[in-house]
């Protein structure tokens, strides 16, 4: 795009209420964030997929805030941060599927979504559900084995509507610019709930592809939120890259707003925290001893995340106390999103006296972590 085309742009998304600074309301499009993967030694979570047919799962296992919904498809597909990016254009980072298993028998609901979910309160500016709707402007950088078409559709949680529009990835990074229409019926809520999903619809039985493709805004009706689009499932070979993806207000694609890792990941970290070790002995949180068994930790979060957090662990932790001991596990969290802190009450230290300092870590284990996960 070339200079003036660009201010051009510019200039019309900011006369549609939109442009200036933070306006990609989607977090981590370069997908330079990859929290989850900072233990793992080859970079790539393999084996997704799910062959459910009760429900449908979302997860996040790769790129900070880019998770996945897959349902009722005997398919599976690795999910890596990879190298591969267009020349030129300031990234470092794609997000790479590949398909692992074929599934050529498309049941009626199956389903592969790459997805990110949009809090109400990051909305407000497309004025949705108001005479002063403004329109939706996604644009990205994708590629593939070889030609496809897929569906990137806005869904409206709040309101059950959506709308999308085709695309077809080749073998080249090529620059995609999708422009929705602005919707005057439903409101998104101002709160920190989601309120949007952006789908990148990979894969889908008649139940999503058997009608015409949305492409103004609707009420929900399944079977017109893929129609058209190929399967990603349809073969081994495939692969499917994608970078650079912004969503703004306005009429025309700008150019993508890249930022600094410190303030991508800032953002990714409202949403999930993990805190590693790192080396063998390196210390988590603070805290104290309460009983002989059990003990409360602190751990200093970089940021408040969006909810009250759910936690996790992986790995071997210790003590370090008067009479130091390996913990036997870490049980309630007891959060505060006000500030950023979260308490842990954890059990071990036996023999410790109540009242005594303690510090935990990682028990000779450089890949121990503690998660806390308020995703959408």
């Amino acid at each position: 795009m070339s200079k003036a085309a660009e201010l051009a742009n510019l200039i019309g998304n900011i006369n549609a209420g939109g442009g200036g600074v933070n306006r990609n309301v989607l977090i981590n499009g370069a997908m330079k964030v990859a929290q989850r993967l900072e233990s793992d030694s080859d970079n790539v979570i393999t084996g997704l997929g799910s062959n459910t047919t009760s429900t449908t799962t979302t997860r996040y296992k790769c790129c900070d805030r880019w998770g996945f919904e897959a349902s009722s498809t005997d398919g599976r597909f690795s999910m890596s941060q990879d190298t591969s990016v267009p020349t030129g254009e300031g990234f470092a980072n794609s997000l790479k599927l590949a398909c692992t298993t074929a599934d050529t028998s498309i049941a009626a609901g199956e389903l592969l979504v790459l997805q990110q979910r949009v809090e109400g309160q990051n909305l407000q500016a497309f004025a949705k559900g108001t005479s002063d709707a403004k329109p939706f402007v996604l644009s990205f950088y994708a590629k593939a084995n070889a030609s496809k078409t897929y569906v990137a559709e806005i869904f409206d949680i709040d309101n059950s509507r959506h709308v999308g529009k085709t695309f077809t990835v080749g073998t080249d990074w090529t620059r995609h610019e999708i422009t929705f229409p602005a919707d005057t019926t439903g409101a998104f809520d101002n709160d920190n709930a989601e309120s949007i999903r952006l789908n990148i619809w990979l894969h889908g039985g008649s139940t999503f592809t058997g009608g015409t493709l949305g492409t103004t805004w609707q009420a929900e009706d399944a079977d017109d939120r893929a129609a058209g689009i190929g399967s990603f499932f349809d073969s081994t070979s495939n692969t499917f890259f994608i970078t650079g993806v912004q969503l703004e207000v306005g009429q025309n694609p700008t150019e993508f707003e890249h930022e600094p890792f410190a303030t991508t990941i800032h953002k990714c970290q409202r949403y999930y925290t993990r805190l590693t070790t790192y080396n063998t002995y390196a210390f988590l949180g603070v805290g104290y001893i309460h009983s002989s068994t059990a003990g409360t930790v602190m751990f200093r979060l970089p940021t408040r995340m969006r909810t009250d957090p759910s936690h996790g662990h992986s790995g071997t932790f210790r003590l370090v106390a008067p009479n130091a001991d390996d913990l036997t596990s870490i049980n309630a969290v007891y959060s505060n999103r006000i500030s950023p802190t979260l308490e842990a009450v954890v059990s071990g230290g036996h023999g410790e006296s109540s009242g005594n300092a303690m510090m935990i870590g990682g028990s000779n284990d450089a890949d121990a972590f503690i998660e806390f996960t308020a995703e959408l």
